[in-house]
């Protein structure tokens, strides 16, 4: 009996010896690293679109007259360089030919250079503006000022979604937006904007046409006025008699001398008898 548990403890003691090697002979693959990834970078924001005031201008409208001035007085390439050079962008107001030709010539024939500059340069704001952006600016915002500086500015009302663009000597309209993608604003207005650092009085405006005489009808003025055809009609009928050639009026006045010579012969045989 006590063999029997020698020999029990004598088999405990080698199997506690021998599992730890086993184990350790027979260990599992070791589990793999966990491998970091750098995070992947934030998209880039898409670039502004260039936008060429002057292919836009050229073909919208017709603002003919507002391009040339932009091109006379070298304004042009400042609104460019604001519209695609400046993280604020630029709104621009750009009265149609007819608002132009609506003054009158000398309004602006006796302008200097530096004066038609700041005319042009007053109807651009220095930052781009959505139409729904116009309503906060009829508040503490206003005067806004323009890209002709100093006390060149403009009141800008938004009356239940109408928008007047106000300068002293006219309150346009804003009738259309022309091109509307930040950084690039540009609205339609019917009347030029009139400050008062250039106009020092109200600008006179070109005189209407004349309106065209009403034509009268060809038949009208063919068929006579009731009550008088018929003598019309004597009238032509004596103007008809008094047109017969002459040698027939000669002809009927022989014949009649003779009728009264015979009658009067006649009547004298009729004595004698």
């Amino acid at each position: 009996m006590e063999s029997k548990a020698a020999m029990m403890v004598t088999i405990l003691l080698c199997c506690s010896s021998i599992s730890p090697a086993f184990a350790q002979k027979h260990k599992g693959p070791p589990a793999a690293a966990a491998v970091s990834l750098p995070p992947s970078p934030a998209p880039s924001p898409a670039a502004p679109r260039h936008v060429d005031l002057a292919d836009l201008l050229s073909v919208a409208g017709p603002f003919h007259t507002f391009l040339d001035l932009l091109e006379k007085t070298d304004v042009l390439r400042t609104f460019q360089s604001q519209a695609n050079g400046s993280k604020d962008g630029i709104t621009v107001f750009v009265p149609k030919d007819a608002a132009f030709a609506s003054l009158a010539r000398s309004a602006t024939a006796n302008l200097t250079s530096d004066q038609l500059k700041s005319l042009a340069l007053y109807h651009a704001l220095p930052r781009y503006y959505s139409l729904a952006e116009f309503n906060r600016l009829g508040g503490a915002a206003s005067p806004v000022p323009t890209l002709a500086g100093g006390e060149y500015t403009v009141n800008v009302t938004d009356d239940m979604g109408t928008v007047h663009v106000g300068s002293m000597w006219s309150n346009p309209k804003i009738s259309s937006s022309v091109y509307s993608t930040r950084p690039v604003a540009v609205y339609e207005v019917d009347r030029v904007l009139l400050p008062m650092q250039i106009f020092r009085t109200d600008p006179p405006m070109a005189p209407s046409p004349a309106p065209a005489p009403d034509a009268k009808p060809a038949s009208d003025a063919a068929s006579p006025l009731p009550g008088k055809s018929s003598s019309a009609k004597a009238k032509a009928d004596d103007k008809k008699s008094s047109s017969s050639p002459p040698s027939s009026r000669r002809g009927a006045g022989i014949a009649g001398y003779f009728l009264a010579l015979a009658a009067s012969a006649s009547a004298g045989l009729l004595l004698l008898c």
